[in-house]
């Protein structure tokens, strides 16, 4: 597997190595820790590696975001070298090679468009600019839109060949498998982190999840959806990964009531009484982990239901009202704390 960097991406920002600094509202000291940052699929991504020398919290820091360039480049829909790009170019009346790692995370997106009855779909992209422009408006896109729009999806229209890594549309559909390549890059990490452990702890960041490697007393706040300069709750656990799915994150407003920017792709709207789903994994250990956002549009009922039957989790889901309900499965490990509200 390749480690290139990819040309042109803003991979680095200006290196810190954080000594000590003053804990916000406390005389504590935050622990030692180097860090190095960039932004990588359009989110904020972090390595912060607690303990180490300059040099070896760099080697690791560089490993890292190296790779997560690697990923983002070979199948970002916006890279327009990248193979989702090439096979979205050309496999529509013909078949296309591709490699064994593209055919797996092809392949894991279909299981998902398959176990969310068509929920989660990566031929989407005909909504975005519908509801883009309904945002711009604040107006209600028309009915016969969206049923257009949906007309030109499906992920049934995703032809697969695996004893020739070929793939092909029966429609000219466009795929696009950023739902699930945050939680691919996690993956990633873990994969080489057991290979080579970096014998400190390291917490990774990728837009707004978190990976926690090595025993430590970690905490993940969760942002209140409805006043994003407050915690809702917090998680403490002692390792593991949180992956957070947050439709107010980039919420819009029409015709005065507020939506989810996730779209429930089975039906072209908005999902429903929704703000934020935030799970827990104590571990990754296959390409079977479920990013959170395959999770939020199987709806709370379902989400929970799956959840409760994988060791270890936690999960907290926030609606439309600022509720939340909250799921601690037995040997989880990880507790839930909501923040007092002042007023």
């Amino acid at each position: 597997m390749r480690c290139n960097l990819v040309p042109g991406m803003n991979l680095k920002l200006p290196l810190v190595l954080l000594l000590a600094a003053a804990a916000a509202g406390c005389g504590q000291k935050e622990e030692p820790a180097y860090q190095q940052s960039a932004v990588i699929m359009s989110v904020p991504a972090l390595v912060k590696v607690y303990g180490a020398p300059e040099a070896a919290g760099k080697e690791i820091a560089d490993a890292i975001l190296t790779e997560w360039n690697r990923i983002s480049g070979e199948f970002g829909f916006s890279e327009p070298s990248s193979q989702l790009s090439v096979v979205n170019k050309k496999a529509y009346g013909e078949w296309v090679k591709v490699d064994d790692e593209f055919l797996r995370l092809l392949m894991l997106s279909l299981d998902y468009y398959r176990l969310t009855g068509g929920a989660f779909d990566i031929t989407f992209a005909p909504l975005w600019p519908i509801w883009k422009d309904a945002a711009s408006t604040k107006k209600m896109p028309a009915k016969e839109e969206i049923a257009r729009a949906l007309t030109n999806m499906g992920s049934n229209y995703v032809q697969v060949d695996q004893a020739r890594k070929m793939v092909r549309f029966l429609k000219p559909v466009q795929i696009n498998m950023g739902g699930i390549l945050r939680g691919y890059c996690f993956l990633r990490a873990a994969q080489m982190f057991r290979v080579k452990a970096p014998g400190y702890p390291v917490e990774l960041r990728l837009g707004s999840n978190v990976l926690a490697y090595g025993k430590k007393n970690w905490k993940y706040d969760v942002t209140d959806p409805f006043a994003p300069d407050k915690v809702f709750g917090s998680f403490f656990f002692d390792e593991g990964v949180v992956m957070s799915s947050s439709g107010r994150e980039h919420f819009v407003q029409i015709e005065g009531k507020l939506y989810s920017h996730i779209l429930d792709l089975k039906t072209g709207y908005p999902l429903d009484d929704f703000s934020s789903l935030v799970v827990y994994f104590p571990r990754l250990e296959s390409e079977n982990f479920l990013a959170s956002a395959v999770l939020a549009v199987m709806g709370k009922e379902k989400a929970f239901s799956l959840l409760s039957k994988m060791k270890g989790t936690a999960a907290v889901w926030i609606d439309g009202s600022d509720k939340e309900s909250v799921l601690i499965n037995g040997a989880s490990g990880a507790r839930w704390q909501k923040s007092r509200k002042l007023f």
